[in-house]
């Protein structure tokens, strides 16, 4: 599914309307519907009784004419319903001010926001609502809150109702995911016509909560642009990436992969890497790695060849004619987890990156003496794929700035890296991109803070391993990894919540993934 900007979102609702003739107050009617039908399902789910009092936050943009007409609909159907506005009835414009009209014309109550006195006076409401609506600032917004705004906000964020925003929680950058000072936390948000890059951006994932996205009667043909090169994983795109087997497939078919990985002290990344390659149905997997881990690493992961290097206690020029060999006959080769900064193994990188065609995984240690020399990174154009699968920290050294820098422009700078080293980018975090030299994104939507453990970042290295190995291109092969990453870790998360599992159960939950997905797909 596309992801866009505010402009963007706007530019396709402009089209819509005037290219198929959508009056905008449909637009603004289904948009309020979608919301309306969301808060029925939950509350049928939640088996509320009775007669459920619901508060209405507007502005007096088109995110409150939304809000109104939301609040209109649920007036009729019953509910005890309250519109606080921070904007007087004569500021509301066009199909905003006719909702303003309709909602007052059906009974609704309209209280006007002007100072703390009326936050006094409706802190009690707040606090006895079952349902809180948010449509105060759409994907306009940008900056921070109004003072007034915020400390409404606050209010809302401490009460137990559930709430509910309209498009995006209000004090979220749409095209960022800023947050600046306070923001609407958001069990529910309910976004229209396609996901904005605020939602999975910043802080976005944060507020947002659980994301709905209704098409609000706008054409397919018009939510699919051309020009729109950033989406959203869904379980419905990855599926289609899986590999298909047949009776007659054997180890041999099943794909060859060699992982460059390990030393004394940390064999356990080598062995969760080999794990998870197993686990995502490799065929054969080989392990190069230092002689002082071989043994180690042998006993850890018995399914596997491993290939031990005399010399240092970590890698260096005599691991390449080892590693040119079996390449010989691989699909895929993954260097890095637990690999250690021998300095004499840079040479050997540059080996692979100028010599080698088959699809290349850089990662760990591997990114961190590549930072050391990154003009090498240039002998890899044209060669054969490259895939590097950075956490913020070793991007910020392959950048040379800061983690902050990179993660107030995750998106940004990930897809211009990756144009600018010809290669697939991963930048781990809450919200993993994936960046392509052709300039698309992926946004991944699964995992959960779980991830936050020792050894997670190498098991994904061995998922993507095993995907090029048994044929999946490249771009689809960490796409795939990535959400299937994410996806095992949310299926762990719902037993022990998002602590306390590790990256064993992580890589072991993967083929459970992976088969719930299959069985999916046919059902």
């Amino acid at each position: 599914m596309q992801v866009v900007s505010a402009q963007q979102m706007r530019e396709i609702e402009k089209e819509a309307i005037e290219a198929y003739g959508i009056p905008s107050l449909l637009l603004m009617e289904n948009a309020a519907l979608a919301v309306v039908r969301e808060i029925q399902q939950t509350l049928v789910k939640m088996n509320s009784k009775g007669s459920c009092k619901v508060i209405v936050l507007v502005g007096k943009g088109n995110n409150g004419g939304d809000g109104l007409a939301v609040a209109r609909h649920l007036l009729i159907s019953g509910m005890d319903v309250t519109v606080l506005s921070f904007a007087k009835t004569e500021e509301f414009r066009g199909d905003a001010a006719l909702n303003c009209r309709l909602y007052q014309k059906a009974g609704g109550r309209f209280f006007l926001i002007e100072g703390e006195k009326q936050l006094r006076s409706t802190r009690l409401a707040l606090n006895q609502a079952d349902v809180i609506v948010d449509a105060i600032y759409g994907t306009g917004l940008r900056g921070a809150l109004p003072s007034l705004v915020e400390e409404y906000v606050e209010e809302v964020n401490q009460t137990q109702a559930w709430v509910i925003a309209v498009d995006i929680p209000s004090g979220i950058e749409a095209d960022t995911g800023k947050v600046y000072r306070s923001a609407i936390r958001a069990q529910t948000t309910v976004t229209f016509g396609l996901p904005k890059l605020g939602h999975f951006l910043g802080k976005g994932p944060e507020y947002v909560g659980r994301l709905i996205v209704d098409p609000i009667s706008i054409p397919d043909k018009f939510l699919e642009q051309e020009e729109v090169a950033t989406f959203v994983l869904t379980e419905d795109a990855v599926q289609a990436f899986l590999p298909v087997r047949t009776l007659q497939g054997h180890k041999g078919t099943h794909g060859k992969g060699v992982l460059v990985a390990g030393s004394p002290g940390m064999t356990g990344a080598a062995i969760l890497a080999g794990r998870s390659a197993l686990r995502c149905g490799i065929g054969l997997l080989q392990i190069v790695t230092p002689q002082a881990a071989a043994f180690q690493i042998d006993m850890g992961l018995t399914e596997a060849t491993i290939w031990p290097v005399e010399g240092q206690n970590t890698l260096d020029h005599r691991a390449w004619p080892i590693i040119t060999e079996k390449c010989q006959t691989a699909q895929a080769l993954a260097i890095g987890p637990g690999l250690g900064q021998n300095q004499d193994f840079i040479p050997v990188l540059e080996d692979v990156l100028r010599t080698l065609e088959l699809p290349v995984i850089l990662d760990a240690d591997a990114l961190n003496l590549i930072a050391q020399e990154p003009g090498i990174l240039g002998w890899r154009q044209r060669r054969g794929p490259l895939l590097m699968t950075p956490h913020p920290g070793e991007m910020a050294r392959l950048c040379g700035c800061s983690v902050q820098e990179i993660e107030d422009n995750r998106l940004e700078i990930t897809l211009n890296k990756a144009v600018e080293w010809g290669a697939i980018l991963v930048l781990k975090g809450a919200i993993t991109v994936i960046a392509s030299p052709d300039g698309r994104a992926f946004l991944n939507p699964t995992g959960n803070p779980g991830l936050g453990t020792g050894g997670t970042g190498d098991v994904l290295t061995g998922s993507i391993l095993a995907w090029l190995a048994q044929g999946v291109p490249p771009l689809e092969a960490a796409c795939l990894g990535v959400y299937l990453h994410g996806k095992a870790a949310d299926e762990l998360a719902q037993d022990v919540g998002w602590s306390g599992f590790t990256a064993t159960e992580v890589a072991d939950q993967l083929a459970k993934t992976r088969r719930s997905l299959e069985l999916t797909e046919k059902g």
